[in-house]
């Protein structure tokens, strides 16, 4: 069970409690817990270790944090939340916006990628992506029936690609070797074990050049876009709005 008031300390703020005020504060656990994260893997971010790190003891740590399990949900969601997604510009620049800082994010902190997001933690930075993306489909047209059907079909897509660059991160992190240099190592499979019959459709590309540009995540998220604009109105009854006249003038903080 979520851990609310922790998760919405900043929007919610505890009562101070009566005598010596604390020496630490729950920011400053969490962001301690994200830093040897970022750096040595999401187990190294123990409590004893986040501790340590703070000059305290492990028993007072958990005075601020009850548990590992708490730690873990406000780390995911301080990060989330930390890539400001703010309302402006087009719907399609949205879209791109969130795409690009959701890969910085997990490119950022590769940990993410030990952490399932299919039960997010219900804090601020989940609720602001959500509106975000909710928002976003709103101001492209799409009929109310199928605005969270777009919204998903979107952050599934932005979070496979995002969650591909946090594990080439950590990779590389953990065995001191880029992928580039990792592929290069593995060059004389292709001549002595490729067989280029047995795969004739990968050869043709290749001799065409086609394995070339790797663009594939602005493709494949340009696809879905053209889709879901084509969609708009279509056998909805409803017409599309003027972009213009959808105002969201608030920020996410």
């Amino acid at each position: 069970m979520e851990n609310y008031p922790l998760l919405w300390r900043r929007t919610r703020p505890a009562k101070k409690a009566a005598g010596r005020p604390p020496k630490l504060s729950v920011d400053e656990v969490v962001a301690a817990a994200i830093r040897i994260a970022d750096t040595d893997g999401l187990a190294a971010a123990s409590m004893a270790r986040v501790a340590g790190a703070l000059g305290t003891a492990t028993m007072t740590l958990y005075t601020y944090v009850p548990s590992r399990a708490d730690l873990i949900a406000l780390m995911v969601d301080d990060v989330l939340l930390a890539r400001r997604l703010e309302f402006g510009d087009g719907w399609r620049e949205r879209v791109a916006l969130f795409s690009a800082r959701t890969r910085e994010m997990y490119a950022a902190h590769p940990w993410l990628t030990e952490v399932s997001l299919v039960r997010p933690p219900l804090g601020p930075g989940t609720m602001a992506e959500r509106e975000f993306l909710i928002a976003t489909m709103t101001a492209a047209g799409v009929p109310v029936g199928q605005i969270n059907r777009a919204a998903l079909t979107v952050t599934a897509y932005v979070y496979a690609f995002a969650r591909e660059a946090g594990e080439d991160a950590r990779l590389s992190r953990d065995s001191g070797q880029s992928t580039e240099s990792w592929w290069h190592e593995r060059g004389d499979f292709w001549e002595d074990w490729f067989d280029v019959e047995a795969y004739p459709a990968m050869t043709a590309l290749w001799n065409a050049g086609g394995f070339e540009d790797q663009a594939a995540h602005d493709y494949g998220l340009a696809l879905i876009l053209d889709g879901i604009e084509r969609s708009v109105g279509k056998d909805s009854g409803i017409e599309r709005p003027v972009e213009k006249d959808v105002r969201i003038e608030r920020s996410v903080e």
